[in-house]
Formats: C-alpha cells, structure tokens, sequence
C-alpha cells in the first residue's frame, strides 16, 4: 500500500472525486464513465484532440460532406479536400483519395529479426514457440488507427511518410531467409496499412512462412477475414487485443469504437475449429488500472466464452507510460481476481501475461 499512498491522486472532472486511479490527462473516472457516458465522451473527446495535436495528428476522424471515404478501419473517414484521415496516411488531393502510405508500394514501416521463441503475447500458443533455432520477421507499421493514451509504442506518431524510406510488399517479403520461421505484423497497428501487410503476406505465404498478426481489430471485417486465411494456412494466429467491451470505455481509452473489433473476434473465432491447434485466434486485454476493472475482464470473457470458450485469452499487466504516466502498475490481486473472473464464463485457457510488471500498489 505504500507506493499508492506516494501517489498524487488525481482529480475526475465530472464528480470531483480524487483517486489515483485516475489518469489525470483523461480526467475521468471508471464510475462516470459508466454511469454519465455521454458527458465523459465530451471530456475523453477532448482528451484525445489534446493528445493527437502533440503530434500533428488529425484531432478527429474527419466527416467532410463532400469529402472521399477511405473505409479501411472503423473511423471510417470521409476526407475533404487538403485533409488527412485519422491515422495521418490518406489524404484527398484534387478530389482524389492518395495514400502516402500503406499500398502495396508503399509500407511505413521498420523491421527486425526477433529470435524464437519471443515474447510475443500468443508465444505459449504458437507454433514458434518451439522453433528454438529460427527467427520471427518482426514488423511494426509505424501507423495506427487508434489514439490509446496508454500506448507503449507512442513513437510511431512520429513517423513521416514523406520523410524516410518505404518499403514495398515485395522487398519486405524478400527479407525472409532460411533462419525465418515466422512473421508478425504489429505496430502501432497494421490495421491502418492492411493492404500493404497483407500483400506481404501472400508473398511470404507462398514461401512457407507463417503468418501471424497483433492488432487491435479495428481493420474493416472483410480485411480481417483475408489476414485470418493467411494466419490459418500458414499455421499462424491472429492475436486481438480487445481493450473493452463497453464501447463507452473503449472510445475514453482509445478515441475508436469497438464495433469492429467485437466483430472481428466473433468472425474469427467462429472458424476456431477450422484448425485448433495452434489456435487461430488469441485475445489479450490490458489491465489498466482504474479502467479495466474485474467486472471489465468478466464481460469481456463472457463475450468471448459465448462465441467459442477455448479461445484463449491473456490478461496483460500494465506499466506506466505515454500519457498515463500517473497510475500504478497493474497489482498482483487486481491480475488475479481478473484471471479467477474471466474462467467464470467457461474460458479453458486463461492466462496473466507480463508478471514481471505486476505490483502490490492496490
């Protein structure tokens, strides 16, 4: 109790109540955003508009009336002339939708060759697990779709498309060698460059390379459907990190609905048996402090255990970062009443992923 009682408790602008279970750049906390949805979307809306200007993001998903749809994700952006959508990529120049990046011909990315097995949250599951002298092509579109205020890899905001070098699908592809066992597409997310991703993947497939994804499902669900036929071919998984199941929670959190996502997982998970072993799909949730509380966990399993219970499902600590940088790390008992909630529903294989981040704050 110590490390919490050193805290500064930060103040919810809607009730005034002080915790420090509240992130202070948010401003908002767990019981307003459940019981005053519509005033904290107000709040989290401007949240995010602070945190996207940090960077030169565009604040908001833009909805101009003449504007050019982009339907790659669920922001569904409709752009108008000499603006950018949501994730910085697409913009309309002459009336026309231009992509700077995320064609097959053009990948925002960086890559590196991460020996096996990793770290990865679905490595229990996988079959690189036991590839012990093989190597996973790692790859992190500097992109995303979403403006998680908790992002680890925050740095990928400032990644230029007009500045650097991109790579094509196919020179991507062609880095694989005989040490390669696997992919992965991660990010950011490469839900926002999905074109790209999986025009690489088909390449790489051809070539007996699994296949494997870490996303946030937010792609449009036909895009999804093509990157889980690569994962299931190819002996990969499709791991989706659901961040909540209250889409109120889920856009304070993350500025993005979970529609998407929530119908990404079931579409995957209804083709689970297709191929079980190794699974298809494995969703992860953060555990955040505060926000992604045991009754959280316990919705989200029951979505899940609805859908197909043997779906695994890893629960991740979380440690301070980005603009959260107020809260404690995920504590022991918080990761472990999620753990005995989410079995509640059926759930066969749950497990806490990142002990070592794990704490006795709370």
């Amino acid at each position: 109790m110590g490390r919490l009682e050193s805290r500064s408790e930060q103040v919810c602008g809607l009730c005034g109540e002080s915790s420090p279970l509240t992130a202070s750049w948010l401003g908002l906390c767990l019981s307003c955003i459940r019981e005053r949805p519509q005033e904290a979307l107000e709040v989290a809306d401007e949240a995010h508009a602070r945190a996207r200007r940090l960077f030169d993001l565009p604040e908001r998903p833009p909805r101009a009336e003449d504007g050019r749809r982009c339907g790659l994700c669920v922001q569904d952006c409709v752009i108008g002339e000499g603006e950018r959508g949501f994730c910085g990529l697409r913009e309309v120049r002459g009336g026309a939708l231009y992509h700077r990046a995320g064609t097959p011909e053009r990948g925002l990315l960086h890559w590196y060759r991460d020996r096996l097995p990793t770290n990865c949250v679905a490595d229990p599951f996988c079959s690189g697990h036991a590839q012990r002298n093989k190597q996973n092509l790692a790859v992190f579109y500097a992109s995303c779709t979403v403006d998680c205020l908790s992002c680890q890899n925050y740095h990928f905001r400032e990644a230029d498309p007009g500045c650097g070098d991109l790579l094509t699908a196919e020179e991507l592809a062609g880095l694989a060698d005989d040490s390669t066992h696997c992919m992965c597409a991660f990010g950011g997310d490469p839900a926002s460059q999905m074109p790209h991703a999986l025009a690489a993947a088909r390449l790489l497939a051809e070539e007996g390379i699994t296949v494997c994804w870490e996303t946030n499902g937010t792609a449009r669900p036909a895009l999804m459907d093509e990157a889980l036929d690569l994962a299931v071919e190819t002996g990969g998984c499709v791991k989706i990190d659901l961040k909540a199941h209250d889409d109120v929670l889920h856009r304070a959190l993350t500025g993005a609905s979970n529609r998407h996502t929530l119908e990404n997982v079931t579409r995957a998970a209804a083709r689970f048996r297709e191929r079980p072993d190794p699974p298809p799909l494995v969703v992860s949730t953060l555990l955040v402090p505060g926000y992604v509380d045991v009754r959280e966990v316990r919705r989200i399993a029951g979505f899940i255990a609805e859908r197909n219970p043997e779906v695994p499902y890893v629960l991740l600590g979380f440690a301070p970062h980005f603009l959260f940088p107020d809260l404690p790390r995920t504590s022991v008992r918080h990761a472990e009443e999620a753990q005995a909630a989410a079995r509640e529903p059926g759930l066969t294989s749950v497990r806490v992923g990142n002990r070592h981040l794990l704490s006795r704050a709370y």
